[in-house]
């Protein structure tokens, strides 16, 4: 192993673009499915990762949206998380704002606390065993109605101190950042934080971001590396601090690349860029192999490495004392290493 590679699998990390349904991993899709009683269209572990061949956004999603289906029962959302929890702290993942996607699972007759309370046990197991501090951001599918995402709210109310904030994904396409003005500014007035995709390389993906800055007022932005399009928005974005998560290896399946020039030329910008893994079981890569990613394609330093893990802890929807601990972790392990 090489000095970086090493240096990136030790350092103490945070991720903050993590969709805990884009965790399950095929071994784990079998065993639910055997559990629930469900017939899958593969016949085997390989097969169904050969099935998982994206090319843009609604290729990826059809198949994201197919693997839920064996997610049934509390303990299937426990077993999914504390499988992504086990998977990550060998990787010295320390800190996880994880994203789930509840209307996914109540539109087909999950309950929402059937979803949460499973995601719940095993933020709390994974916290007493592995030392792992997480918080939930819950997700609205932007390619369904205001309305439900309006449900959603109101369905987690009763949840209300278990989730940190909300956020946007699913199909951008005809489904722009202000469609949802009006329940982001409800989430917003119950003290929910928020954040927003603008997935890589859609149509009208600069408008969107500026829409998710001066419409909603996000605090960060998931993906956006399109913003380096528009000299004035990345000004924009450094003035506000605002930060993104970028996802490389994600960025490499459903666009031309991993964006790693983007990426670097973002940071260059002075914008806090981190780098997450995104749904690592459909874009194989967790995140030490996204860092590794980007690594080599933009032969970067272990100093830049570095920066990019303290700009997520720097943005990471943390108290100050929180902050300043896992970044003292950084620093420590950096003056030592």
């Amino acid at each position: 192993m090489t000095t970086i590679e090493h240096f990136i699998g030790a350092i103490p990390k945070a991720e903050l673009h993590l969709y805990i349904e884009g965790t399950l991993e095929p071994e784990l899709k079998f065993e639910l499915a055997k559990r629930n009683g469900i017939d899958l269209p593969y016949a085997s572990v390989g097969e169904m990762r050969e099935a998982y061949d994206f090319d843009d956004l609604p290729s990826f999603l059809a198949q994201y949206y197919e693997g839920m289906s064996v997610l049934l029962a509390e303990e299937d959302f426990y077993d999914l998380a504390m499988a992504y929890f086990t998977r990550v702290a060998a990787e010295n993942v320390v800190y996880v704002e994880m994203f789930f996607d509840p209307q996914a699972h109540t539109s087909r007759g999950v309950e929402f606390s059937t979803v949460i309370e499973g995601l719940h046990r095993a933020q709390g197991d994974a916290g007493e065993r592995f030392g792992i501090r997480s918080q939930l951001i819950m997700c609205f599918l932007r390619d369904m109605s205001a309305e439900s995402a309006a449900e959603t709210l109101d369905q987690a109310e009763k949840y209300r101190d278990w989730i940190v904030g909300v956020g946007l994904d699913s199909d951008e396409k005809g489904n722009p950042p202000i469609k949802f003005t009006d329940v982001f500014a409800d989430a917003r007035s119950r003290g929910y934080r928020l954040t927003m995709h603008c997935d890589v390389d859609q149509e009208d993906s600069v408008e969107h971001i500026w829409q998710c800055l001066d419409v909603i007022g996000v605090e960060r932005i998931d993906h956006g590396v399109n913003a380096i399009e528009d000299e004035e928005l990345c000004r924009e974005i450094v003035r506000r601090g605002l930060g993104l998560t970028v996802c490389p290896i994600s960025n490499a399946y459903v666009t031309d690349g991993t964006k790693a020039d983007l990426i670097v030329g973002l940071l260059e910008r002075g914008i806090k860029v981190t780098v997450n893994s995104d749904d690592p079981a459909y874009f194989p890569g967790y995140i030490e192999e996204n860092l590794l990613r980007l690594q080599q394609e933009a032969d970067l330093d272990s100093t830049t490495v570095a920066r990019l893990v303290r700009n997520a802890f720097e943005i990471a929807w943390l108290e100050p004392d929180e902050r300043s601990g896992y970044l003292a972790r950084v620093d420590a392990f950096i003056g030592g290493d």
